[in-house]
């Protein structure tokens, strides 16, 4: 079985993959007032799919980088409520479920 090291780039790598593809990767980052986000998926200041990808992806890279995992991932919660109704984002979904699987 690999690592869980190897399992979470893996992921992420699906992730930003599926995000391609659907059509939600940006090619414009987000303003400094938009990383000055105060709540919880920086929902204040930013989309949703734009904090997948400015936040939380490279969060991930980081963590992996030092080898230093949460306890447990719930991102698949919000992305479901950002994204129910839309069926390009099933697969999506369904990575960011995994994605928690391996904290969970």
């Amino acid at each position: 079985m690999a690592s869980l090291h190897a399992r979470v780039i893996e992921s992420a790598g699906q992730i930003e993959a599926e995000m391609r593809q659907i059509g939600m990767w940006s090619s414009n980052a987000p303003s400094p007032e938009q990383m000055a986000f105060k709540e919880a998926f920086a929902m204040d200041t930013m989309p949703f799919a734009s904090w997948l990808q400015f936040i939380f992806l490279p969060r991930v890279h980081e963590v992996a980088a030092a080898n230093r995992f949460p306890s447990s991932s719930s991102v698949a919660a919000q992305a479901v409520r950002e994204f129910d109704g839309m069926p390009d984002a099933e697969r999506l979904l369904t990575l960011l479920s995994d994605f928690d699987a391996l904290f969970n």
